[in-house]
């Protein structure tokens, strides 16, 4: 699986890097046919900074995205890829109802 990370008006630390990848990756065990993540981090100035992931998960026929806001980008991270599992949990669920 190929990981793209992209960190728009900052630079991103190797530690948060190596936190997106080991998350990313444990996507692996529910779809081992994912082909790539796109991540990017955004920081939003706004009254309080707010610390924006989305995630774009390629697998073969389809792509899902997933973006979450908070106060660390650690946890951003964390929620989007809890929101990509529950996408790809239905995905095969559905998978299997189609083909019995």
């Amino acid at each position: 699986m190929n990981i793209t990370i992209t960190a728009r008006k900052f630079k991103a630390r190797e530690t948060l890097k190596d936190h997106i990848k080991d998350e990313v990756k444990s996507l692996l065990k529910f779809n081992d046919s994912i082909i790539s993540a796109d991540v990017i981090l955004s920081f939003m100035n706004s009254h309080d900074s707010v610390k924006k992931a989305e995630i774009t998960l390629r697998i073969p026929g389809q792509t899902l995205i997933a973006a979450e806001e908070s106060d660390e980008f650690t946890k951003s991270v964390s929620a989007a890829v809890a929101k990509l599992l529950r996408q790809l949990k239905t995905l095969k669920s559905k998978r299997k109802s189609r083909a019995k």
